[in-house]
C-alpha cells in the first residue's frame, strides 16, 4: 500500500512516518557444519593456527561467518541535511560462555543462552555535494572491501571451533585477509567523483593481542587509530569494474614495564590492501591482497609484535571466481592465504607462518529472501619450523535476508 504514512521501501520493511523514513532489515541463516581433521601426529602444534588442532571430528548446526542480524534504521531530512541513525543487533544460533563478549566461544551444554552482538550504532550527517559524516560504532575501512567480495560471507568457510561453535565462523578471515572489525569512529566519506569516493577517519586504538601466546602484548593508547579507503567504479561496455584501496596506521604502546616494551614506548603499526572485482556478464573475478608491519594476522594487531615488543611483517591475497548459471545458481571457487614473519632476531619456531584454504560453494537463489548453499572447505595451517595442521569442512544451510 501507499500513502502519506506507509510506503513500499526499496529494501527491507519499512513505514513513513512524517518525514521520516524508519526501514527493518536483516538476516538469519543456519547449517550444518561436519569438519574432519587430516592426518595427526606430534607435529601438529601451530601457535596461532586457524585450522583444527585438536584431533577431533565434529558435526555442529550453527551460524557462518555473519551471525543473525536485526538492524532498524532512521532516515529524514532536516534543514538542508540528510541525517540518519542505525541501530543492528546481530544474535548467534548457538550458546556462548560469555568470557570475552556475545561471540565468545562456544559452550554447548544445556541451559545456556547465546549472545547478542550490539555491533552497529552511528549516526549520518551530510548532503549530496559536501559528502556525509559518521559517529558512532561500525565496520572500518581497511579491509571491509575484502570481506564484503568475500563469496563465504553468505556461507561457512573455516568453522574456527566447530567442537563447540560460537556465533560466527571465519570464513575466510586470517586466510587471505585481516578482519576489517566493528570500530568506534568518525569518519567522513566524500561524493562520488565519476565514480570515484574516499573515506577517512579516526577510530578507537585496538590492543595488541598475543592470540598465539607467543607475542607481545602492548595496551596503551593516547592517539587515535586513522584508516583511509579509495573506492572506484566503473562500467566498462558489458564489462562492470570496482577497484579499492585502504590503509590503517596506529600506534602500539606500551601501558607498563611487563608488557612487551618499557612503559611509554611504542612500535607504529599499518597496513595496506588493494583490490578489484571485476564482473563479466555472468562471471565474477575478485582479487585481493595486503600487506603490513605491526599489522598481525586474522584480527587486526593479532600477535602483530614479538614477545620483546618487535614488529612482525605480515602480508596475504586471495583470488575468487564465480559464474552465475541456469539463472539461480552461482558456483565459486577461491584460495587464499595469509602469512606472518618472525621479528627480526625472533625465535619461535611453533609460530604460525601460514593460514591457507581452498573453498569451494555452490549457492542456489531460492527466492528474493532465501538463498541456499553446499561448500566444501579445505584448511591448513604451518608453523614457522615446518609443523602443520589441516582440516576437511563440509557445510550446507539456509540465509534469509529482507
Amino acid at each position: 500500500p501507499t500513502g502519506p504514512f506507509v510506503r513500499m521501501m526499496d529494501k527491507g520493511v519499512g513505514l513513513r512516518v512524517g518525514s521520516v523514513d524508519i526501514l527493518f532489515s536483516g538476516g538469519i541463516n543456519a547449517f550444518y557444519v561436519q569438519n574432519q581433521v587430516g592426518d595427526r601426529d606430534a607435529n601438529n602444534v601451530v601457535l596461532g593456527g586457524i585450522a583444527n588442532i585438536d584431533g577431533q571430528d565434529s558435526a555442529s548446526i550453527r551460524n557462518g561467518l555473519l551471525p543473525g542480524n536485526f538492524s532498524v534504521s532512521l532516515k529524514t531530512q532536516q534543514e538542508g541535511f540528510d541525517l540518519g541513525a542505525t541501530f543492528g543487533f546481530y544474535p548467534g544460533l548457538n550458546s556462548v560462555n560469555n568470557n570475552g563478549g556475545a561471540n565468545s566461544a562456544g559452550n554447548p551444554s544445556a541451559l545456556g543462552t547465546t549472545g547478542i552482538d550490539f555491533r552497529q550504532q552511528f549516526i549520518t550527517v551530510g548532503t549530496p555535494s559536501m559528502g556525509t559524516f559518521k559517529g558512532g560504532r561500525d565496520i572500518g575501512l581497511f579491509g571491509s572491501q575484502a570481506i564484503l567480495n568475500d563469496f563465504s560471507l553468505v556461507s561457512v568457510g573455516t568453522p574456527g571451533s566447530n567442537v563447540a561453535p560460537s556465533n560466527t565462523t571465519f570464513g575466510r578471515i586470517g586466510l587471505g585477509y585481516v578482519y576489517t572489525d566493528f570500530i568506534p569512529q568518525i569518519t567522513y566519506t566524500s561524493p562520488s567523483f565519476n565514480g570515484l569516493q574516499a573515506s577517512i577517519g579516526v577510530f578507537t586504538p585496538l590492543d595488541a593481542v598475543n592470540f598465539s601466546s607467543v607475542s607481545g602484548q602492548l595496551t596503551s593508547h593516547d592517539q587515535p587509530g586513522v584508516q583511509g579507503q579509495l573506492v572506484y567504479g566503473a562500467d566498462l561496455g558489458s564489462t562492470k569494474t570496482k577497484l579499492w584501496a585502504s590503509f590503517v596506521t596506529q600506534k602500539l604502546e606500551s601501558a607498563n614495564n611487563t608488557q612487551a616494551l618499557p612503559e611509554g614506548q611504542s612500535v607504529q603499526a599499518s597496513g595496506f590492501d588493494l583490490g578489484t572485482n571485476i564482473g563479466l556478464g555472468p562471471a565474477n573475478l575478485v582479487l585481493y591482497g595486503y600487506t603490513g608491519r605491526a599489522l598481525g594476522s586474522t584480527g587486526l594487531f593479532f600477535d602483530a609484535v614479538s614477545e620483546d615488543g618487535q614488529a612482525r611483517d605480515s602480508h596475504g591475497f586471495y583470488v575468487q571466481g564465480t559464474y552465475q548459471f541456469l539463472e539461480r545458481f552461482t558456483a565459486g571457487l577461491s584460495y587464499g592465504a595469509s602469512y606472518l614473519d618472525q621479528a627480526s632476531g625472533e625465535d619461535n619456531p611453533l609460530l604460525v607462518k601460514q593460514n591457507s584454504s581452498w573453498l569451494f560453494g555452490l549457492h542456489y537463489k531460492l527466492t528474493d529472501w532465501v538463498q541456499l548453499a553446499g561448500e566444501y572447505t579445505y584448511t591448513k595451517s604451518e608453523a614457522q619450523n615446518g609443523n602443520s595442521a589441516d582440516e576437511n569442512t563440509f557445510a550446507v544451510g539456509a540465509s534469509l535476508f529482507f
